[in-house]
């Protein structure tokens, strides 16, 4: 079968690879019809994310058809039509019975591996590094899908994939980033970032009763979209100072919540944010935290700190004293996705929300290695990918 595959810094290449086959008696096999490219595929098309071998499938936002199941399967059949949550979780351990999907104790096969870099393995992803399990991803015309019972939602109805596959992660994503802002009536909320996942926090802040959004970046066509399919008020980085700027639009005290929906690679400006970004290229750091520092700096005493930003090992300069003695609390994690299928699902079927309203661009498979050199530079006004195999 056709597949993205990853072969080094800034190299995906279209594949023939195995077909996947049924590995234990609780995975399915579904045939993809939609995927898409996210923001975190770019840690790994930038090489920074550790454990990728050459050859790596890509891809952790799938949906398509059932075509096989194992013979512990019993939620799915073959037909079914499904969205896979890039989280793969077991429905068993602890974790999974605390609905902490995400820190899954039996889905990651290398997790020792992890253990010795994070002290504690979180949960299996799909195409995301063998220090997260080696799973092939859903930039394919394939999936093995483990733990099948765990996480797949089928789609009943006849609502285009385009409208249902961002479940797959970065809907559930911007919708968990909001809920662990402790967003309250009356509180201004300051996202960080308005790619795929800041535009779902942005417009999940809305449903968590803000009376306030504002969003963060410096690419016109991402701010637009913040304002004109979010409601939010913007501001670009490029032009004027965020922390004076949010001190003016409330009044001195700084905004209740903050959501870093950025992660390692956040552009500073100046001369910090040229050598912060020359640093992290050289693999003289490895994270840069320059949003994480900025939110820690803008958010008022007392408030929330959310974090879906991936962040992948180490930030340099935290600054801990200011989060320590404005009281912060922060919350961050990968996203619990089955958590959030089935609310989320019934959200976007009453028409509260229309989640295809992220999605520039819509290709084949073939296309995918032209695309993501697209989408990781913003050219053509790329802020969200959809492949079809």
């Amino acid at each position: 079968m056709k597949a993205l595959t990853w072969h080094g810094e800034q190299d995906v290449r279209v594949d023939e690879v195995p077909r996947p086959e049924i590995a234990n008696p609780t995975d399915a096999i579904i045939e993809i019809t939609a995927t898409a490219i996210c923001g975190s595929d770019l840690h790994l098309y930038n090489g920074y994310m550790p454990g990728m071998r050459e050859g790596d499938v890509l891809g952790h936002e799938p949906m398509g058809e059932v075509v096989e199941v194992g013979s512990e399967v019993e939620t799915l059949e073959v037909g079914d039509r499904v969205v896979v949550p890039f989280t793969i979780s077991c429905g068993s351990c602890w974790f999974c019975g605390e609905e902490l999907y995400s820190l899954c104790d039996n889905s990651n096969p290398n997790a020792e591996i992890a253990r010795k870099a994070m002290g504690h393995s979180p949960a299996g992803l799909l195409g995301f590094s063998h220090l997260l399990g080696g799973y092939a991803g859903g930039q394919a015309e394939y999936l093995r899908v483990p733990y099948a019972d765990v996480g797949p939602i089928t789609v009943d109805s006849d609502l285009p994939d385009e409208q249902v596959l961002f479940l797959s992660d970065i809907f559930p994503t911007g919708y968990m980033a909001a809920e662990n802002a402790d967003i309250e009536a009356d509180d201004t909320v300051a996202v960080w970032g308005c790619g795929p996942v800041g535009q779902f926090a942005i417009q999940s802040a809305w449903m968590f009763g803000a009376n306030q959004v504002v969003a963060i970046d410096r690419v016109p066509e991402r701010l637009e979209m913040a304002s004109s399919h979010g409601d939010a008020e913007t501001i670009n980085f490029e032009h004027e100072d965020v922390y004076d700027r949010l001190m003016e639009m409330t009044g001195g005290r700084g905004p209740d919540r903050c959501i870093d929906a950025v992660g390692t690679e956040a552009h500073g400006t100046g001369l910090k944010g040229v050598t912060e970004k020359v640093k992290q290229e050289m693999r003289l750091q490895d994270d840069r935290v320059h949003v994480l520092r900025q939110a820690i700096k803008c958010c008022r005493k007392g408030g929330t700190l959310s974090v879906p930003g991936v962040y992948l090992r180490e930030g340099d300069n935290v600054p801990l004293g200011p989060l320590m003695n404005k009281a912060l609390t922060v919350k961050t994690g990968q996203t619990h996705v089955q958590r959030y299928l089935d609310p989320l699902m019934e959200k976007i079927e009453s028409g509260e929300i229309d989640p295809s309203f992220v999605l520039t661009h819509q290709a084949s498979l073939e296309d995918g290695p032209e695309l993501y050199e697209t989408f990781n530079n913003k050219d053509d006004d790329c802020i969200k990918v959809m492949l079809t195999p």
